[in-house]
């Protein structure tokens, strides 16, 4: 496979590494000595079970996994986690009820779909816009609450924690979904930690859920058994045909995770980029401004606008063709807030950063406002 001469900064699906595309490719007609592809294969069969116990035993080394957690690979992405999670741990007390810590887009849509199955409370202050993590002083937790959910990094407004809230002995419940993996975290803080594969970790297809066993068998009676995680940890993430081809994947970014040195060289790698596009922001004199605050930016979906918070749009949009001439793919901004946003996850090197934080000089000399 010849070298990509494009520059994904897609939110998701996202840019896999080279490396694992190539091994993926080279494996696409037939698997090992098996003589048929992993889309064939039965998810029954040695070959995919050695493929699925692979994948969990890296994962479970690379994020430090104590035994008392199962690990799942399940099917319906974050939305589908929007309902699992009420539907399995609303019931871990009485009373039906959770806190919801919204920051972001993907907040707000878990917390809205928990209404359909409990009580929510929402702990932070109705917020206009999520360009912030308001501190702890002014949040409002329940005690008496089931879990505490959150999401660790909002991928539409860029604003991400960099701190695990503390929640005293009620389950920490989070999305991890862009940005598993990109630094080390204690998994004993968590009560479960989920995260759908296609922006950090793997393609499209498969969602993780890491889950403590003491959370497991108060399922609502309406929580349909593919959602059940009592019952899908019982048959090891096989209750029915598990996405394959997206395990297989996902396994294939854990042996490279690895071969890179794991969550801390992933920290490293994600500070040093993020920090090489927020320079050029912050030194451009008010030409590139990013309207999250600085305590709450996120590492891995750096948002900005040109000219002012509320965006130039002539420029924007001439930003935007001008990286596309240059091999720099999908740097729009979420449709419901538009400006620029740069993803750079895991699988974005060094290399292809600073390109764009190049080009991002370039384009201000070119077109400096007055």
């Amino acid at each position: 496979m010849a070298s990509r001469k494009v520059i994904n900064f897609a939110p998701g699906p996202a840019k896999l590494p080279e490396q694992v595309m190539k091994q993926a490719q080279d494996e696409f007609v037939s698997f090992g000595e098996s003589g048929i592809s992993v889309l064939e294969m039965s998810h029954r069969g040695s070959d995919f079970l050695d493929i699925i116990n692979t994948a969990e035993n890296n994962l479970r080394d690379l994020m430090n996994i104590p035994d008392n957690y199962k690990v799942l690979f399940l099917q319906g992405g974050g939305n589908g986690q929007f309902a699992a999670v009420p539907l399995n741990l609303m019931n871990f007390k009485p009373g039906c009820k959770a806190d919801y810590i919204v920051t972001g887009s993907w907040s707000a849509k878990a917390a809205k779909e928990a209404e359909k199955y409990g009580q929510v409370n929402y702990v932070l202050p109705n917020m206009k816009d999520y360009t912030s993590i308001p501190d702890v002083s002014e949040w409002k937790l329940d005690p008496e609450a089931s879990y505490v959910y959150y999401c660790d990094n909002e991928t539409v407004h860029g604003v991400e924690f960099h701190f695990i809230p503390d929640t005293n002995e009620v389950p920490l419940v989070v999305d991890m979904s862009s940005n598993i993996l990109s630094r080390p975290i204690d998994v004993t803080k968590f009560g479960l930690i989920y995260g759908g594969a296609q922006k950090n970790i793997g393609c499209a297809g498969v969602t993780v859920v890491i889950v403590r066993e003491d959370l497991l068998g108060h399922a609502q009676p309406i929580c349909p058994t593919i959602f059940d995680y009592r019952v899908q940890a019982g048959n090891s993430s096989l209750y029915n045909t598990p996405p394959t081809f997206s395990i297989y994947m996902m396994g294939l970014v854990f042996k490279w995770l690895v071969q890179q040195g794991g969550a801390h060289a992933m920290k490293d790698l994600s500070n040093e980029k993020s920090s090489i596009i927020y320079e050029v922001i912050d030194q451009s004199n008010g030409f590139y401004c990013v309207p999250v605050e600085p305590t709450a930016r996120s590492r891995m979906n750096i948002c900005f606008r040109i000219g002012s918070k509320d965006g130039n749009a002539t420029l924007e949009k001439l930003f935007i063709e001008g990286a596309a001439k240059k091999g720099m793919q999908s740097l729009k901004g979420h449709r419901s807030v538009g400006g620029i946003r740069a993803s750079v996850y895991n699988a974005i090197t060094i290399e292809e950063t600073q390109a764009l934080a190049t080009y991002m000089k370039e384009f201000k000399r070119q077109n400096h406002l007055n």
